[in-house]
Order: C-alpha cells, then structure tokens, then sequence
C-alpha cells in the first residue's frame, strides 16, 4: 500500500535582418511557420494545465484515506507491533487515485458500533466459537450484508472449520468469544492501539476478543485483489481469525504456490499466487515457514 509532474516549453522565433527580396518571396512560408508556433505552443499550455489539475487529484486521494502502517497480532497486513517494510509499489495498498467510482472513506467516526440482527446456524463440527459483527455507526453499509459475508467466510468449508476442531456460530446478543467489526481507520487505529498495535490508519488487527477491520481495505482491498475485492474480504477475515486461533505468520512457501492466508501479503506475494483459504478444496492446510 504506496505513495504516489507538468512539462514547461519555449517556443522562439528566429531572429535578425533578411534581405527584402527573399522577404517578399518567402512571406507565405513565415506566416505558416508562426501560426503552427502559435498552435501548438497553446496546445502546450492546455496540456500543462490538465496536467497540474491531475497532480492536485491525487493529493486529495492521499489526504482522504492516507496513512502507513505497521502490523498488528492478526492483520493480513501486520505484524505483531512492528513497523513494516517501505511499501512495495507493486503489492502496497496505498490509497489510490480518487475516481468518480472510489467511494468516500470517512478518516474516523465516532467508535461506536451497530450488531447485527439475528444470526447463523453452526459451522464445523468442533467446539462452537460464538461471535458478532458490528459496523461502525454512521458508515454506508449494511450491517446485514457484511454479516452475511462474514457467515459465508467462516462456513467455507475451505476455512477454519477444516481443522476438525474449530466451528463458528454468529449471535446478536449473549455471551460471545470474538467480534467482527468493521470501522474507519482512524477507529481502527485507536481500539488497536490500546492494545499495543499500531495500523497507522492502513491495517487491520486482532486484539484480544476484537477483529478490527479496516474500511479501506474492505471497500479497497489491495492492488494484487483489486479486481476481486470479495475474495480480499475473505483474506482478511481468515487472517484475523487465524490469529485468534492461535496462528502465527508465515512465508511464501514457495514460487507459483497458493500464498498461505498467515502470510502477510499485503507486504509481498514472494513468488506465491494468491489465495485467501487457510486449506484447499482436498481439505489440505496451505502453510509456509514461519516468520516473526
């Protein structure tokens, strides 16, 4: 996730004495040169200008959703309290150029949270983690719609309830074990930071019993998923939870390899290809080496 130029030309004119026949002779020729000057030096300056328009656009993109991080214990993107690496322009989820079709990404809000209505039936077969999904107040989406998203990643049979021994269930009220919130970064980078993790206004984190995930990267996703943000969706949940679960960060395990949900690939893909599973459609777990 990355940060992000008007050319300036002189056009001049010949000068100095010429002779009055060959000035009469070659007036035609002189007065087509100057008008094609005279074109094409205000056909410079329109450019220039539209040039300089777009560079002022893409201040105003960083200024609305800007911001680095470093990690976080359960982030696709952090690690555990560490500042991460400069970010990699081919693989960073810097803000990007606002268009007509980027939706407005509030800083913060105002840290409080809307549960969702009712709730799931059991996913998987272990001991039933029970949880909610929240979504910050005052943000357009539907709390309904991002837990029903929220249910289809942790019943995926190609999630964690593949490990035989985990299983899932959403609630509205009751005693929970985790949450799933959804909330601006600058909310996101408060909650996390009390617990010692620092998003800088980018990462998602798992902290204690709360999945704090960032607006922008569930509305954004990353340029590696930026055609799939569903898919980059699942990512972040099945990283989140993974750390929940206990699960800590690993490497790519090898060029042309699925990359593992653990790895941090917001920072890199390493060779891998993507893929926001934590096991395949045989049930096989998809891991690396283990990193810090």
């Amino acid at each position: 996730m990355t940060t992000r130029r008007a050319l300036d030309s002189r056009g001049r004119r010949r000068s100095g004495p010429v002779h009055a026949a060959t000035r009469r002779r070659r007036a035609p020729l002189w007065g087509g040169l100057a008008a094609l000057a005279f074109l094409g030096a205000a056909g410079f300056a329109v450019a220039g200008g539209s040039t300089s328009g777009a560079g002022k656009g893409h201040a105003g993109a960083r200024s609305e959703s800007g911001g680095h991080a470093a990690a976080g214990p359960g982030s696709t993107e952090p690690t555990h309290g560490s500042r991460p690496p400069s970010p990699d322009r081919s693989t960073s989820s810097s803000p990007r150029p606002k268009t007509s079709s980027t939706p407005e990404i509030p800083r913060t809000g105002p840290g409080t949270f809307t549960v969702a209505a009712g709730g799931s039936a059991k996913a998987g077969s272990g001991k039933v983690l029970r949880y909610r999904v929240e979504v910050e107040d005052g943000l357009d989406l539907s709390t309904a719609d991002v837990a029903r998203q929220v249910d289809r990643i942790l019943a995926d049979p190609r999630g964690w309830t593949a490990d035989g021994h985990s299983a899932f269930q959403r609630v509205s009220s009751g005693a929970t074990d985790f949450a799933v919130r959804v909330a601006t970064p600058g909310t996101v980078d408060k909650i996390c930071k009390q617990h010692g993790l620092d998003t800088l206004g980018r990462y998602n984190c798992s902290a204690e019993h709360d999945v704090m995930v960032n607006l922008e990267r569930w509305l954004l996703a990353t340029p590696v998923y930026a055609k799939d943000v569903t898919a980059y969706r699942a990512l972040i949940i099945n990283h989140e939870v993974g750390h929940f679960l206990h699960h800590g960060h690993v490497g790519c395990p090898g060029p042309g390899q699925p990359a593992p949900v653990m790895m941090q690939q917001i920072k890199g893909m390493h060779g891998c290809v993507p893929n926001v599973w934590p096991y395949d459609e045989k049930g096989r777990y998809l891991t690396g080496p283990a990193v810090p």
